[in-house]
């Protein structure tokens, strides 16, 4: 079968040449290190996910419905058709769960690749808006993030747009948070006491909360102003998130460390390579990725 978008392409690299760029971000990335172009000719790139067994990073392609791949041997290839999927993570035994918008739901690609289990499309019988981001936790429950992008203005079931956590053992869905206009981004502290979750709709913000348990704090910890689609944790706690520019470093006091300039705007981030220490960047048509100093943050497998 022949994908006509994939356009094939040399290596490009483009230098972190930033003049006012404070210079913590050097505790993040070495000085002249360079953004590498490694694929472009999709039609708008998310959720990427790196895959420690197999060496590729996995990554959306939502309005063909393509879930991608890329590695440093083959280049880029088709990884397998999909709902219009958009954020990806692994579950603690390494399968790629993944938000579809068409779908309007959460699935698991198991471990074959071949067989794809549908876990949750409803809520209180009523079906899901168009699920788009999701973080594990080191207990198998998957939080997730439900607005209304995937409807493309057309009525939805439930009469908001919230946060939900699904139970892995009894796949029971509860909500988590309902004071979101546009939940989006989502990622959990290295320690798992803090979550932090994008909203993309009337006010671009992140939001930080202290995790309770199987539940979160009523009022937010602190606020981070900007607006920012997907993103990812380092093992220090810093939070690397998706925005006009580039991505955007914060502490996890929701400090600013510094940007890393991308070409194009990015819309989800999450670190891979051998050593988790390689920052992989989904960008409109276009698929990064950047050396870090910093390696990136992960639930450990069951």
């Amino acid at each position: 079968m022949k994908f006509p978008f994939l356009v094939p392409i040399t290596l490009l690299s483009l230098a972190l040449a930033a003049p006012a760029q404070d210079k913590k971000i050097n505790t993040i990335i070495a000085p002249d290190t360079k953004v590498n172009l490694l694929a472009t000719g999709m039609k708008f790139t998310e959720g990427p996910v790196w895959i420690p067994e197999k060496n590729i990073a996995v990554f959306s392609d939502i309005p063909n419905s393509m879930l991608m791949q890329w590695s440093k041997k083959d280049g880029l290839q088709p990884f397998r058709k999909s709902e219009a999927s958009n954020g990806n993570i692994l579950d603690l035994q390494g399968r790629i769960l993944t938000c579809q918008h068409a779908g309007r739901n959460i699935i698991r690609t198991e471990l074959h690749g071949s067989t794809i289990t549908v876990l949750a499309d409803k809520f209180e019988g009523k079906k899901l808006n168009s699920p788009n981001d999701l973080a594990i936790k080191s207990d198998g429950s998957i939080w997730f993030t439900d607005p209304s992008y995937g409807l493309r203005g057309k009525p939805g079931e439930l009469p908001g747009k919230w946060v939900f956590r699904l139970d892995e053992t009894t796949k029971k869905v509860t909500v988590i948070y309902k004071g979101f206009d546009m939940p989006n981004g989502i990622a959990f502290s290295p320690d798992e006491k803090r979550i932090y979750i994008a909203d993309t709709g009337k006010v671009g913000i992140i939001r930080a909360f202290d995790v309770l348990g199987n539940s979160i704090g009523n009022e937010p910890v602190f606020e981070i102003p900007i607006r920012c689609d997907g993103m990812c944790i380092d093992t220090n706690g810093n939070i690397y998130t998706t925005s006009k520019g580039g991505v955007h470093v914060f502490d996890k006091a929701g400090k600013k460390i510094g940007l890393i300039p991308v070409a194009e705007t990015p819309s989800n981030v999450c670190f891979g390579g051998k050593n988790f220490d390689t920052l992989y960047i989904t960008a409109r048509k276009s698929f990064y990725s950047v050396k870090t100093l910093a390696k990136g943050s992960h639930p450990p497998k069951k």
